[in-house]
């Protein structure tokens, strides 16, 4: 009875891969300290908690390649606490980020006007739903580290449940959010859509891709804890694996590739210039100034495409 107690309530249901968590820890590392050296030469701070979740997968998988190296069954806590809490809460960093970026690309058309959300709102709303969801998934997997029997593991899922529950229904409400943006800027493009160099429809695709790929993740964590800890999702971590880290490795890796750096040049500019209602503020001066040929520089540039320059000059 006592073996069988010690299976029931074993950390994993198979030895970790020593050869598998260390590629996901020289993955993420490398995605990480790309991201720092795009922070800096862009200064998009705002992309900070994105790296930190990136750290967090590799200081996650850490935790397992130590557990890896231990004998099966006699793992010590602290690295499993360690790696459960860090893998489970990454992508909340991650979607934090990408909250932000959506924000940015209205400020950047100057359409605040076609966004379902009112701009001053959008981050704030998705953000908050994000903190709710991090801290539910950090309490409950706080809980299911510490747990010494079915009872404390049980309601630790339960908190986790509910925890990548908040994730999925703020995600979901956010890609309505962009598809309903994406949709209405192209029936209706202001005159900002068409100064704009920069190829800010791409880093729309990219928000949907990157938003697909959190929402399979958190979908498939949902079906691991609510089908208890013994299913079939957990005899094996190549589900983990695949369904998990090779997924989070696309996210970071498809920023680091499309970072919004490279798109959202002059946002801010925007943002003073008017409330966004697709012809007010810095956009009505650009036009005023082209109309009488004051809106041109030594180059034959507008004034939108020599906020562009001029911000990409400074990042």
């Amino acid at each position: 009875m006592a073996d069988q107690a010690k299976q029931k309530f074993t950390y994993y249901h198979y030895d970790p891969s020593l050869g598998g968590e260390v590629a996901f820890i020289v993955v993420f590392a490398l995605i990480t300290i790309g991201h720092f050296i795009w922070i800096f030469r862009k200064k998009t701070w705002y992309f900070i908690p994105f790296v930190i979740g990136c750290l967090f997968e590799a200081i996650g998988y850490a935790g397992r390649a130590i557990q890896a190296t231990q004998e099966p069954h006699e793992w010590n806590r602290g690295p499993y606490i360690l790696q459960a809490l860090t893998i489970l809460l990454a992508p909340a960093l991650f979607a934090a980020s990408i909250y932000m970026v959506l924000g940015r690309i209205i400020r950047l058309l100057d359409a605040a006007h076609l966004s379902l959300v009112r701009t001053t709102w959008l981050t704030k709303i998705f953000v908050a739903g994000d903190v709710l969801s991090f801290a539910a998934q950090g309490a409950g997997g706080g809980l299911l580290s510490s747990a010494k029997n079915k009872k404390d593991q049980d309601l630790g899922n339960t908190i986790i449940l509910v925890g990548l529950g908040i994730q999925v229904v703020v995600f979901g409400l956010f890609i309505v959010t962009t598809v309903l943006f994406h949709l209405r800027i192209g029936k209706q493009p202001t005159s900002r859509s068409f100064g704009v160099t920069t190829d800010w429809r791409g880093m729309i695709w990219v928000l949907y891709g990157s938003s697909g790929l959190i929402m399979i993740r958190s979908l498939f964590r949902m079906i691991e804890y609510a089908m208890g800890w013994d299913n079939v999702l957990m005899q094996s971590e190549v589900y983990l694996f695949v369904l998990d880290g090779l997924l989070m490795v696309f996210v970071g890796a498809i920023f680091l590739w499309w970072h919004p750096g490279r798109v959202l040049i002059g946002y801010k500019e925007i943002g003073k210039g008017g409330k966004g209602n697709g012809g007010s503020g810095l956009e009505s001066s650009a036009e005023e100034g082209l109309s009488d040929g004051r809106g041109m520089g030594s180059r034959g540039e507008s004034q939108y495409e020599m906020i562009d320059r001029s911000r990409a000059g400074g990042q």
